[in-house]
């Protein structure tokens, strides 16, 4: 008989455990129970929802046309050129001169640009084909270019 009171005290205590890390209100044990199994569902489905955020996360930053987080890379086509913009939060000393270079790289004449090195990096560039070169340059090899740029300038600075 004691030993019944017992596991009925520890059922209790459990069930208020239940009740209280679940946001509870209910009062009887099944509403209890059925309240802590919607949260668990919901928890379930927290922990799904970040698993694809997380595996975004990686496919995003590992593509091999994504630059190195946080900069961010955008290539338009115009009627003669590219327009690129290249930015990041902070400041890149150096990130220009590495931009430049892969354009000139790629035979890529600078015809306009917009730089800004202050408190972040935003550089917006027009770039027209050198008409002497003869090969034709397409946006998604000029966005290859310059997250290779990027990415062989942020590697160089790693170890400063």
């Amino acid at each position: 008989m004691v030993s019944r009171e017992h596991k009925r005290a520890a059922l209790y205590e459990k069930l208020q455990l239940l009740r209280s890390i679940t946001n509870s209100h209910a009062l009887n044990k099944t509403s209890i129970i059925v309240d802590a199994s919607k949260y668990i569902e919901e928890l379930k489905q927290k922990v799904e929802r970040l698993n694809e955020d997380t595996a975004n996360a990686q496919t995003s930053s590992s593509s091999s046309d994504q630059t190195p987080l946080p900069v961010q890379v955008t290539v338009e086509t115009l009627e003669k050129g590219f327009l690129i913009n290249v930015f990041s939060e902070k400041s890149c000393p150096g990130l220009l001169v590495s931009v430049l270079e892969a354009f000139e790289d790629l035979g890529l004449n600078v015809l306009e640009a917009r730089v800004s090195c202050a408190d972040s990096f935003r550089l917006q560039a027009v770039g027209g084909e050198n008409e002497e070169e003869g090969e034709s340059i397409d946006a998604h090899a000029v966005k290859q270019a310059v997250a290779v740029a990027i990415k062989n300038w942020s590697e160089n600075n790693e170890h400063e």
